[in-house]
């Protein structure tokens, strides 16, 4: 059994992570009714219960929250105390090490530069130190994820120097990066340069970005919130699940905090990826197989993701399909993608159906063939499915389906980025913030502006290609 490491960087991506470590021990503990620390739980937890070398007394967060025995495969890093010292005291506080994160207390000040060329260099050592000793306890260390923000300081800086760190010195394991977009209503005035900055380095260093914006984010909780029934009294009615999101004493729904429910869905986006490498299925797919079959070029691996069913806490507050069939509808309908463009009017270079639940291979190839038809797949690559089948849903569903397309429609979400980064670029605002810092320079700027341009080019090269192929019988070959 392989093992994955979660890097969680900056407010963003520590309150996703929690999200996530909570919602994993949820499904496991559903499926192991014994505890036994098992190889399912070995992907993303450790043992560090020595009293029991056979393993067989381990609590698997159960109601009493008796899970002293598991420890996360995670690293914590912020630049900000404040989430990270939150989590190390709330009902999950057991599950993390306390010697593997690292804070500050100053922040970043929605600063890249500060992050990455300040803090990270400051911290060089002891990032690779924590992420040292997190592999050490892995047997076979397959995949590091990185989950950060595109639009503050830390998640951008930090979070990009991480993944730097991570291809020099791991340089055969995977790097997934889960990176959270600000929208263009965003209260932060440098997050066009924060995120055009960090994408220069996600383009360069990851193998795999799943692209999530916030805007998409909104409207997902609020399609939700809207389809939500209301009781006579006028207040929302949950269904049976209502309840407790977490199985270690998470608190009620009206306690939630603003973004918990979006950070749900992110952290539901990665347990339904990673179901594969925690659960057995008789079609998984192993995460190096995601890189391997949905990235045809190297640079050209950001993937647009999205969900059916719609669910935003837990499986509390959630939006069922009404049929088995309507759920692979819904996952390619733009209303339940994790980014806002429309795919189907763009080019499919390859696509992942990651599903979960009690689904059999035929209902898939029945689904995908009656996808097919309303699908641009590009000509060299029309059986450009990956599919994958893991019997344990998510907990309070039946079933579920995470898609992972590889789409030039994700161009449109850089061009707008783009745009509003040389609306502040042509003035030069607030570039004197980022130049006084050490290792800084004005060609940081321009060069990550030529890389973004760079890779909108390739994907509206590929749809032209595409176009010039539909109008020949035959491609022409240029000769030299």
């Amino acid at each position: 059994m392989t093992q994955s490491i979660v890097v969680q960087v900056g407010q963003c991506g520590n309150q996703i992570g929690y999200r996530f470590w909570d919602l994993a021990l949820r499904e496991h503990a559903s499926v192991n009714k014994s505890g036994v620390y098992d190889e399912s739980i070995s992907s993303f937890f450790r043992n560090v219960d020595s009293r029991h070398e056979d393993l067989s007394n381990i609590e698997l967060g159960n109601q009493k929250g008796k899970i002293k025995s598991l420890k996360a495969r995670a690293v914590l890093v912020d630049m900000e105390e404040g989430v990270v010292s939150e989590m190390l005291k709330g009902p999950l506080r057991e599950v993390f090490d306390h010697q593997q994160f690292i804070t500050d207390v100053s922040g970043c000040g929605n600063n890249w530069a500060v992050g990455h060329k300040m803090y990270g260099s400051q911290y060089r050592e002891q990032l690779s130190e924590i992420i040292r000793r997190a592999a050490e306890f892995c047997d076979c260390l397959q995949c590091f994820f990185i989950i950060h923000s595109m639009g503050g300081g830390t998640g951008s800086g930090v979070g990009t120097f991480v993944l730097n760190l991570l291809q020099e010195e791991y340089p055969d394991v995977y790097r997934f990066v889960t990176a959270v977009y600000p929208s263009s209503e965003d209260d932060v005035i440098t997050s066009p340069y924060n995120s055009v900055l960090a994408m220069r380095q996600l383009t360069e260093h990851a193998d795999c970005v799943l692209p999530v914006e916030n805007q998409a984010l909104v409207d997902i909780v609020n399609k939700i919130q809207q389809a939500v029934p209301t009781s006579k009294t006028g207040k929302k009615t949950y269904g049976p699940n209502t309840g407790n999101l977490s199985g270690v004493g998470d608190k009620k729904m009206k306690d939630e905090k603003p973004f918990d429910t979006m950070n749900n869905i992110v952290a539901n986006l990665l347990l339904n990826m990673t179901s594969s490498a925690r659960f057995e299925g008789s079609l998984n797919v192993d995460l190096n197989e995601i890189a391997m079959n949905l990235v045809p070029f190297p640079k050209l691996h950001y993937l647009v993701a999205s969900q059916s069913p719609l669910y935003s806490v837990g499986g509390d507050l959630r939006l069922p399909p009404r049929r088995l069939d309507q759920m692979f509808t819904d996952a390619f309908s733009p209303d339940h993608q994790l980014i806002k463009s429309n795919p189907k009017h763009s080019l499919y270079l390859a696509c992942a159906l990651m599903v979960r639940g009690n689904v059999e291979v035929s209902d898939i190839r029945r689904n995908i063939d009656k996808l097919k038809p309303s699908l641009k797949f590009i000509h060299w690559n029309q059986e450009g499915w990956k599919t994958g089948l893991c019997s344990v849903p998510p907990v309070g569903q039946q079933y579920s389906l995470l898609t992972l397309a590889n789409n030039t429609c994700i161009r449109q979400s850089f061009t707008d980025l783009r745009e509003r980064f040389e609306r502040l670029y042509k003035r030069k605002a607030h570039i004197h913030h980022y130049t006084h810092i050490d290792g800084m320079e004005m060609s940081d700027f321009t060069q990550s502006l030529e890389s973004l341009n760079s890779i909108v080019a390739e994907y509206g090269d590929v749809e032209k290609q595409m176009m010039n192929i539909g109008q020949e019988s035959v491609p022409r070959l240029n000769v030299l």
